[in-house]
């Protein structure tokens, strides 16, 4: 068990999980055909090349999912790997997965962090006219 405990201790402390639609990739958008279409966001690449000195980075995305179909007849991660090969990224990253990683941080641009169900929800209703606004994107 005290191998196990380890083992998780170790991804957790040296892992960071990144978003990619509206953290990486711009997303101007919203989803649009399932394609990835957009410029990395501002500061990307350094902010990558500084965590990845760091940590590993793992970019944990829905488009990952393998039940996902096929665009371009590409799956979402190959598209991923693409298009981080093609803005010179894809260094930096350890891995791309629709699962859920033990991390020590997770980077999303629709996250709220969690200290008791009053804030969330506090948090949710302040900006839930944004987050609807947001959804005519998709």
């Amino acid at each position: 068990m005290q191998e196990f405990l380890d083992k998780i201790k170790a991804e957790i402390s040296s892992t960071v999980a990144i978003d990619f639609d509206g953290v990486l990739h711009q997303y101007s958008e919203g989803f649009k055909d399932g394609t990835i279409y957009d410029k990395p966001a501002e500061n990307t690449k350094d902010a990558l090349k500084y965590l990845s000195s760091k940590y590993d980075l793992v970019i944990f995305t829905c488009r990952a999912n393998p039940e996902r179909p096929l665009v371009n007849g590409k799956t979402g991660s190959q598209l991923i790997w693409d298009w981080l090969e093609e803005w010179k990224l894809a260094q930096y990253i350890t891995k791309v997965t629709h699962i859920k990683p033990r991390a020590l941080f997770y980077i999303d641009d629709k996250g709220i962090t969690f200290h008791s169900w009053a804030q969330v929800i506090f948090e949710m209703n302040r900006t839930e006219d944004l987050a609807k606004k947001d959804l005519t994107k998709y």
